[in-house]
């Protein structure tokens, strides 16, 4: 992501003053820091809370899409705004994927009155990927709770039984799969599926630069769904 980001912000003509890897940790510095506009955070579920936080404590807006740190989530924003600074988090940049949570949404909402029809998902990522499910499958779950109504939980799939009133999500990592999300509705008597496929990464790298760009002179926590409001 890291690669792919630089790129694109690149070739938008925004400068890249900084770059950290595991192999320079030293000059992860507030000093450096301080030469950024805003920083962009693509890291592990067990640095970011603290690389979010040093950018916070810096006073540079940071963009995340890291994942699979968000029992944290919570304290981040509440730091974020006692200090008054800008913090953007999203499960994915891809517009595409945004279009997706819509019509996830609406899809567990239809379903609602059909309880003939067991929902399910599947995500597939590369096998560099560590947290499972996904961040993007997470959201998904938790949109489909929300408009569904007779589903109160998700759950990592064993195989098993599915259980009543619950989401098992099927997490498969291969090859270099950028990300494929399916949800499903199952009956006796056939199936309905709407699937979301990402032929590479950089429909979340331009995401993640936008978002940057757009954050710049803003105060608070926000995600893609105020970007993409305040665009439209």
């Amino acid at each position: 992501m890291g690669k792919q980001i630089e790129q694109i912000a690149v070739a938008l003509k925004h400068e890249v003053v900084l770059k950290i890897d595991d192999k320079n940790l030293d000059d992860f510095t507030s000093e450096n820091l301080k030469k950024a506009d805003v920083a962009i955070e693509f890291t592990t579920p067990k640095s970011a809370p603290g690389n979010i936080l040093k950018c916070i404590e810096t006073g540079v807006p940071v963009v995340s899409g890291t994942t699979g740190w968000l029992d944290k989530f919570e304290e981040v924003k509440k730091i974020c705004l006692e200090k008054n600074q800008a913090f953007f988090y999203a499960s994915n940049y891809s517009i595409g994927v945004n279009l997706f949570f819509k019509l996830n949404d609406y899809l567990a909402g239809l379903m609602k009155t059909h309880p003939e029809y067991f929902p399910s998902m599947e995500e597939i990522h590369h096998t560099q990927k560590k947290d499972a499910p996904s961040g993007t499958a997470i959201t998904l779950a938790e949109g489909l709770i929300k408009a569904h109504g007779g589903i109160t939980k998700w759950a990592l799939s064993d195989n098993k039984e599915q259980k009543q009133g619950e989401l098992p999500i099927h997490s498969l990592r291969i090859g270099e799969v950028s990300g494929t999300h399916t949800v499903s509705y199952t009956s006796p008597v056939d199936e309905i599926k709407i699937t979301h496929e990402a032929y590479s990464r950089k429909g979340f790298a331009e995401g993640a630069v936008h978002a940057a760009a757009w954050l710049i002179g803003k105060k608070g926590v926000f995600g893609m769904k105020d970007m993409l409001n305040d665009k439209l």
